[in-house]
């Protein structure tokens, strides 16, 4: 259990910033655990933005609540997996060779694919939280589009090869094997049959996976912690597209 404890608090100190001034063996069962707690941290920031959402729908209205909400969002993560996407964003525009493109994920500078990735990235999240929040969708979807998204990033950790034998992919895959991303996945069972429309998030998570996979590792070969943290960003705004899609159905 506590190596677990310790998973878990290695998991947010990663991948939110939130305060957690702990200090953390890292260890193989503590990295297992970490990423197996991927989902459970997704979840809790779903819920936080779910909550938060709840408190500021009758004193906002929708357009500066989906702001308000995207902007928590962008706050919580510390923007960490949308430095990913631009750095991908300008690698895979570049068109360059190879070991080209790993030359440009590296490159602190932003260049102008990252920058159109990152702007139209967030604008299509604003639209479709403000269509969510117009449209009176159930805020807990929240919490089935940020668990979800993080088990993404699992998959691709346990399943994908490594690009490079050093780098932060490399370190989390070691010593993961399936059984780790079964385990990722279990905690989000219950949400996805207590969610109004969790089982079809779910499920639409897997052609995502799917493609995305085979794009990157046709486009570099392996994954890297670029390529995780933009699994992450891409996989909420597809599942963003679903909820909405899902609910109009629902609702129309």
């Amino acid at each position: 259990m506590k190596d677990a404890a310790f998973g878990l608090v290695l998991a947010l100190q990663f991948l939110t910033r939130l305060p957690l001034p702990f200090a953390c063996p890292w260890t193989p069962a503590t990295r297992r655990w970490a990423v197996r707690c991927y989902p459970l941290v997704g979840v809790l920031l779903g819920g936080l933005l779910a909550a938060t959402a709840a408190l500021l729908e009758s004193l906002l209205p929708a357009p500066l609540l989906a702001l308000a909400l995207l902007t928590l969002w962008v706050a919580l993560s510390g923007g960490l997996h949308l430095d990913g996407l631009m750095d991908v964003a300008d690698a895979l525009g570049s068109n360059a060779p190879l070991e080209r493109k790993w030359e440009i994920m590296k490159d602190p500078h932003v260049g102008s694919f990252g920058i159109l990735a990152l702007v139209f990235l967030l604008l299509w999240k604003a639209a479709l939280l403000f269509v969510l929040l117009d449209a009176g969708a159930s805020l807990l979807l929240l919490v089935m589009i940020l668990g979800p998204g993080r088990l993404a990033a699992v998959a691709l950790l346990v399943l994908a090869p490594a690009a490079r034998p050093e780098g932060m992919a490399a370190s989390w895959k070691r010593d993961l094997s399936p059984r780790d991303l079964w385990l990722a996945a279990l905690p989000l069972l219950p949400l996805a049959v207590l969610v109004p429309g969790g089982v079809w998030l779910c499920l639409a998570l897997a052609p995502f996976l799917m493609l995305y996979g085979w794009g990157m590792l046709r486009a570099f070969k392996g994954i890297n912690g670029d390529i995780v943290g933009t699994a992450i960003e891409g996989g909420e705004l597809w599942l963003l597209l679903v909820a909405w899609s899902w609910w109009s159905f629902v609702t129309g």
